[in-house]
């Protein structure tokens, strides 16, 4: 039977988050959210699975929140791939054309894609997904979908993500201890972009930062389709980390003190701030704080630059910057952001979902809504009696702009 709920599953490094969607019963093609949870994580360092146990326990918990909300049992879900053993690597196929009458048929779309997924691999890294960039066909470049057309030599650009096998062990692990099986694995990045970027800005070229506690994950787009990923090992841990050192303080007042008084924006004009924590009032400078969190902020920036001139897209991408991520909140991160790469910068927000919107609309939540609306994309087939949501699945999979593959049961 098709299924009629879709499930997203975020294992983060600090929280564990599940969402439960459905097609929109009053007709307007959007997903609708029905069910939600989460739970903190302690079994995570930097987006990878160190504690099994202790990661499966949080999946449960926050399963059974999203299960006693929605009503749904789950039992599997599309889960995110996190951490800095993520990398991306550009890779070409090319083939034969060798039918009688020349013309390109799906299989020999599938035969080329093949072909370029065929890389040389340390024995401990394995293919996660497959993103064709463009074809070429007889030296005719910049082609979308090259199936219908004639000729003889074909060939695909594409950007292949591949991850360390032991980690993603550890990860299948801990969702065996919690009875969860992955119907598919994706990027957190990409998972994050379905459920903020437009199709135009995919088209005109855009990066997405989503700034969680442990990783920032990056991916750019540009002609709709995939250009780059990559995991940044820093996050909003690593401020509350520099806080605690910097201000001579325990982790919880530091973390306190991060959520309450750290602030990009220039005209900050507070002498000094205080937090109360466990009944005790600390006292800081306001301007040694301001110093620690920009280091920090400044340092990241630094490492998503490095990123964008090794493709050759510093300064050159129309759509700007979309940042999300818990530590987006960070007040002034878009102008900081702005200044620093020199492109336009804004915070995301979700784009087209119903339901329970406003239980999801923090920024934290936005890679699990992008798994659920993943979950839903790349089923095999159409779910039951949505006939009438045939544009929004067809137009998401089209402005999706990238083939996966599912290499992993």
């Amino acid at each position: 039977m098709k299924p009629e709920h879709f499930v997203g599953l975020d294992i983060g490094t600090s929280t564990v988050r599940c969402v439960v969607g459905m097609f929109d019963q009053n007709g307007n093609n959007n997903p609708s959210i029905i069910g939600h949870g989460s739970s903190p994580n302690q079994g995570m360092r930097r987006g990878t699975v160190v504690h099994a146990e202790e990661v499966a326990e949080s999946i449960i918990k926050a399963i059974t929140e999203a299960e006693r909300i929605s009503g749904v049992s789950i039992r599997r879900a599309t889960v995110n791939v996190n951490g800095a053993h993520v990398e991306g690597i550009n890779s070409q196929g090319v083939i034969a054309i060798s039918a009688a009458d020349r013309e390109i048929t799906p299989e020999d779309r599938l035969r080329v894609e093949e072909a370029a997924t065929i890389v040389n691999l340390p024995q401990n890294r394995e293919i996660i997904q497959f993103f064709a960039k463009n074809y070429s066909l007889d030296g005719q470049k910049n082609i979308k979908d090259p199936v219908g057309m004639h000729g003889v030599r074909l060939e695909v650009d594409a950007h292949i993500v591949t991850a360390s096998t032991p980690n993603m062990r550890n990860l299948d692990a801990a969702l065996e201890r919690a009875e969860v099986v992955a119907s598919h694995h994706t990027v957190s990045s990409l998972a994050a972009a379905e459920a903020v970027l437009t199709r135009s800005q995919k088209e005109a070229g855009t990066l997405l930062l989503d700034i969680g506690a442990g990783t920032t994950n990056m991916i750019i787009f540009e002609d709709g389709e995939v250009q780059h990923i990559a995991v940044i090992p820093i996050g909003g841990q690593h401020i509350t980390n520099d806080l605690a050192i910097g201000l001579r303080t325990d982790l919880e007042i530091a973390e306190a003190v991060k959520i309450e008084h750290a602030n990009l924006k220039s005209d900050n004009s507070k002498q000094n701030v205080s937090v109360k924590v466990n009944g005790k009032t600390e006292l800081f400078n306001n301007e040694e704080l301001s110093m620690i969190v920009e280091a920090r902020v400044e340092e990241l920036l630094d490492f998503v630059e490095k990123e964008l001139q090794k493709i050759k897209k510093s300064r050159k991408l129309p759509g700007g910057v979309v940042i999300t991520g818990g530590t987006s909140k960070l007040p002034g991160l878009a102008e900081f952001t702005k200044n620093k790469l020199q492109l336009a910068s804004r915070i995301a927000r979700l784009e087209n979902v119903s339901g329970l919107v406003e239980a999801v609309e923090d920024q934290s939540y936005t890679v699990v809504v992008g798994l659920m609306l993943l979950d839903m994309l790349l089923l095999p087939s159409l779910p039951p009696a949505t006939q009438n949501h045939l544009n929004y699945k067809e137009g998401a999979k089209g402005f999706l702009g990238s083939l996966f593959k599912k290499v992993r049961e």
